[in-house]
């Protein structure tokens, strides 16, 4: 770069022969005298070595010599003052290029350098060469850096040292020598010669600004040192980090033109610091949507405040994606889980709000409520301290009164409780890698559209995703494995949990978990868990199993289809209801369990797959549909499929209505269930009535409520042999469980039937 080739910029000053009006003996600017009819000074014409120079007696302790021209200096540019002089008699004094800066308004920019080095001339005659550099920036070679303030110079040299001393100045060069200052003439803006200090306590964010307009379409160089940013900078420009800079949180770096986690690395020289400013950056960024971490791994020492990142934003509701990287955690107190105990109150009227609460100010939004009448993954999602009161995300289904609670603050690795709302956020191809130190991910109290794809949560300590509140609205979990902490351990001891949402509309798809307590606890209705593999056994002789997936609420409408159901089951069931009695509504309703594969080995007898566990009486099922399922067990055969867990109630089976439970296939269980279940009832002796049995067969234990169909297999005849072709009518729910029906007909008969029961009416 050469400024008087490239824009035309003349930085010589005039020749002595054409006069010394122009020639200050002061500093250079307006009204400073000259050496125009000065008795100290004169143009020589002629010289054994100059052609024309100007003699110059010292008669002041510092002669000054200035050009009274305004010569131009531009950020990025550098200029060399070049002056041969020689002594001619008397004292001889020292010699160094010397200027006056001038910034806006003509007013002098103090506090920089305005002289270069000293030389002392020691010999009549002797030519001797005096230069010096200046520039807005503090480069390696520069004698005056002036930064960004200084817009002009007046140039020249200074005399100093015993007066009396004669010398001859050849006429004085300044010529523009920038390229020598750059890696590559045309590719790279340095943002020292911006002004830029890189000393950790000046503010360069205006060197940095100023060198991103100058690139057009080169790159910005940040060379070694450490550049104190005080203010936002969005540099739309490539950039190369060699230094490193700092900022206050609330200030960010847009690195527009490669915005990835690596340069946001090289720019902070600290990885999790980087990824904070990085995050910061995707969240105010008009310009992308996807942060590359590249591949990196972040090794991180603490939870990371995803919205303390953002201090500008507590709302966001536009798309944004991380991807491809890993998050690999190291072991310190940062990570241990807090304990804190309280009395408080509970009204089921006001199901979601523990009142009263002692301590209240110390328990942390987000914690884990257990105490007695508390169902599964129960949280604070907000706090009123003034009021003394807590709210859940979910109702308490036996906890009326006051007793002591107790709330678990888990530690996340990243941590959205921040945020007031969260929507369309998406993280791709990431490894969480908990190392049994931390929970993954923890979302805010309200948000939708979360996405976790091709991830992998590996080594919770607690938990892999958790919901707070409502954030998880729209909850979409695609491809992602979920490996468990804590595979050596028996189920019984084991109280991790891989997902957790409160909110309606999850979806699990195509997802793999192994060894957890439980794999997913959904509390929302229209949940679709496709495709997954969870499986949670262990190697105990008959030992339990717990719940892979647990479906919370009665009227649920969930659909869990074509997954792998491994050494645990799937529970139904409505702990959160804060009136669990059943009085009105659609009961356990609107649920479809199709196409799955269940398989459980070595377990107790009573296991079973799928699981209806009622906090209330009165409930019944209400459109459920159980077809197209592969139940196995091995080593041992289990009772039955399916069963109701009366621990607190049992269903009500006087009412169960469009229930389908066909089309399944039975391994290692003793009880085949259906409905409509298909009997073959053989009569050998006669009788006017006879009761056909289900065999327990029917699902869930449940009652036979109507007959859809009913065929004689051959003749029915009378005990002497004579056929007879009068219709029966049947009575249902007969016998000591209401599980048979009756047959009854005109006269007393023998033969054979089939017969479709049914555990529900028309």
């Amino acid at each position: 770069m050469n400024k008087a080739i490239t824009d035309g910029i003349n930085f010589m000053p005039p020749l002595f022969k054409d006069g010394l009006t122009v020639w200050s003996s002061g500093d250079g600017t307006p009204g400073s005298d000259t050496y125009d009819g000065a008795v100290n000074a004169a143009f020589v014409p002629s010289d054994a070595d100059f052609s024309g120079c100007l003699e110059l007696q010292k008669t002041s302790p510092t002669q000054k010599l200035r050009h009274m021209g305004q010569t131009p200096l531009q950020p990025g540019c550098y200029l060399q003052i070049k002056a041969r002089v020689k002594a001619i008699s008397g004292n001889l004094p020292s010699v160094r290029i010397a200027a006056w800066a001038g910034g806006a308004g003509n007013n002098h920019v103090s506090g920089v350098t305005e002289v270069g080095p000293a030389t002392t001339l020691t010999t009549y005659g002797e030519v001797v060469e005096i230069t010096a550099i200046v520039g807005s920036g503090a480069r390696g070679g520069v004698d005056m850096p002036w930064g960004r303030g200084a817009l002009y110079g007046h140039f020249g040299l200074n005399l100093e040292g015993a007066n009396g001393g004669i010398v001859r100045v050849d006429d004085i060069e300044i010529i523009d020598i920038t390229s020598a200052f750059l890696r590559d003439l045309i590719g790279v803006v340095d943002v020292r010669d911006f002004g830029a200090v890189g000393d950790g306590t000046t503010d360069d964010s205006e060197a940095f600004e100023a060198a991103d307009t100058a690139a057009n379409g080169r790159t910005i160089y940040v060379p070694e040192g450490t550049y104190r940013l005080n203010q936002t900078v969005n540099l739309g420009s490539e950039v190369k980090f060699d230094g490193t800079v700092t900022m206050p949180t609330d200030q960010m770096l847009l690195l527009t033109k490669n915005f990835d986690l690596r340069n946001y690395i090289d720019a902070f020289g600290d990885e999790e610091l980087a990824f904070r400013k990085a995050f910061q950056a995707l969240m105010n960024s008009v310009d992308h949507e996807t942060l590359d971490m590249g591949g990196r791994k972040i090794a991180v020492n603490g939870p990371i405040d995803m919205q303390a990142a953002v201090p500008n934003k507590t709302s966001i509701s536009t798309r944004r994606v991380v991807c491809n990287g890993e998050f690999d955690v190291k072991g310190n107190a940062a990570w241990d889980t807090e304990v804190f105990t309280s009395v408080a109150t509970y009204d089921p009227a006001d199901s979601r709000k523990l009142k009263n609460v002692t301590n209240i100010a110390n328990i942390p939004v987000g914690a884990l409520i257990t105490g007695n009448g508390v169902g599964r993954e129960i949280y604070v999602r907000s706090k009123d301290v003034a009021a003394g009161e807590l709210t859940m995300n979910a109702g308490l289904y036996d906890a009326d009164g006051s007793q002591n609670f107790t709330f678990t603050e888990f530690k996340y690795l990243l941590d959205f409780r921040g945020f007031s709302k969260l929507t369309k956020f998406n993280m791709l191809d990431i490894e969480f890698q908990c190392n049994s130190q931390c929970s993954a991910i923890c979302l805010p109290a309200i948000g939708a559209t979360f996405s976790l794809s091709d991830c992998f949560i590996s080594r919770p300590k607690d938990r892999g995703i958790t919901s707070i509140g409502g954030g998880c609205q729209g909850l979409l979990i695609d491809q992602c494995q979920f490996l468990s902490a804590e595979e050596a351990l028996d189920v019984a001891e084991r109280t991790s949990i891989a997902i957790n949402a409160n909110a309606n509309d999850v979806k699990l798809r195509n997802n793999r978990a192994t060894m957890f307590k439980h794999f997913a606890v959904l509390g929302g209705d229209n949940s679709m868990v496709i495709g997954n593999h969870f499986f949670q056994g262990d190697h105990v002789s008959d030992g339990i199993r717990s719940a892979g997936l647990i479906l919370i609420g009665d009227y649920n409408c969930g659909m869990v289809s074509s997954n792998y159901v491994d050494n645990c089951f799937i529970e139904w069931t409505n702990e959160r209801d804060p009136q669990p009695d059943f009085d009105g509504g659609f009961s356990f309703s609107s649920m479809s369990i199709t196409n799955n594969i269940f398989l459980a080995g070595d377990v107790a007898p009573w296991f079973s797959f799928i699981v209806v566990k009622p906090y209330g009486t009165g409930h019944w099922l209400n459109g459920v549909t159980v077809t197209g399922n592969k139940f196995r067990a091995t080593s041992g055969y289990i009772e039955r499929a399916e069963r109701v867990d009366t621990s607190f109630a049992d269903l009500n089976f006087t009412r169960s209505k469009n229930v389908t439970y066909t089309a399944n296939m039975y391994h290692g269980v003793t009880k085949k269930v259906n409905n409509p279940l298909r009997v073959r009832h053989v009569q050998s002796t006669a009788a006017q009535t006879w009761t056909v049995d289900t065999n327990d067969e029917l699902p869930f234990g449940a009652n036979a409520r109507s007959v859809e169909g009913l065929v004689a297999v051959d003749g029915i005849r009378t005990a002497g042999g004579s056929l007879r072709y009068t219709m029966p009518y049947v009575r249902h729910e007969r016998g000591a469980e209401d599980n048979a029906i009756d047959v009854v007909w005109s006269e007393a008969v023998q033969g054979s039937v089939e017969v479709n029961i049914r555990i529900d009416k028309v």
